[in-house]
């Protein structure tokens, strides 16, 4: 057009062609692709098989406890009561004469002797037995009182009281305990020696009479009682 002037050539700036910049990733090897994926899949296989021992470990342990520890634990010493008799709702006496609920006995094992009293022969024996049977579970005795019922309203003798430490002595008439224990057919209360659950079930009977052979069988009812209980019973009340 007239009138307009060109910018000389010398005036345009020049642009320089760049080259385009790429950058190369090499592909990964087949080997190193199977090497790879071999880690993942070892790793993977080693991950199912910790669940599957994880949720197998209490069958496994059942299997062994009932197989290898004790094979001889199908037969029982005690006579299992059936059905079970709950602690009745009543009173008993402390031995300073202050009255507490039967109930309070809940919480824990329970080895439990009745007697009068007087505390004749056959129950000293019975105490005695009672108090061996409790030491010889070892750390496990914790988990279990010894109890002694007396059954009627005399002063118990002097005698006893290094015997009855740790003990829990309660006084409960007879007619009242009859409604909770009872004795086999043909014996006393005070012939045997009785087992309670932590929720206060009378649960099991050993024989009347009871020697020394006769409570080392006990011990071995008493310790499965535990074992069994052991994921839900905890030492104390």
């Amino acid at each position: 057009m007239s009138g307009s002037k060109s910018l000389p050539r010398s005036a345009v700036p020049a642009v320089a062609d760049e080259p385009l910049g790429l950058t190369v990733h090499s592909m990964p090897s087949p080997q190193a692709l199977g090497a790879e994926t071999g880690r993942r899949t070892v790793s993977g296989r080693w991950k199912m098989i910790a669940v599957m021992l994880m949720c197998a470990a209490p069958v496994i342990a059942s299997y062994f406890t009932y197989y290898v520890i004790r094979p001889e634990g199908r037969s029982v010493y005690g006579e299992l009561i059936e059905p079970q008799r709950t602690i009745p709702a009543m009173n008993a006496l402390t031995r300073d004469g202050v009255s507490v609920p039967m109930s309070s006995l809940k919480g824990q094992w329970l080895i439990v002797a009745v007697a009068d009293a007087g505390c004749d022969s056959l129950c000293e024996q019975q105490l005695y037995l009672q108090r061996q049977l409790r030491e010889s579970l070892g750390r496990e005795k914790e988990r279990v009182d010894r109890v002694w019922l007396i059954s009627d309203a005399a002063a118990p003798p002097a005698r006893l009281e290094n015997g009855l430490r740790g003990a829990t002595v309660l006084r409960v008439p007879s007619a009242q305990l009859s409604q909770w224990l009872a004795p086999a057919s043909g014996h006393t209360l005070a012939e045997h020696l009785y087992v309670v659950d932590p929720m206060g079930n009378w649960m099991m009977r050993f024989p009347a009479r009871m020697d020394a052979a006769g409570a080392s069988r006990a011990k071995r009812d008493i310790e499965r009682l535990l074992r069994a209980s052991a994921s839900w019973d905890e030492p104390g009340r």
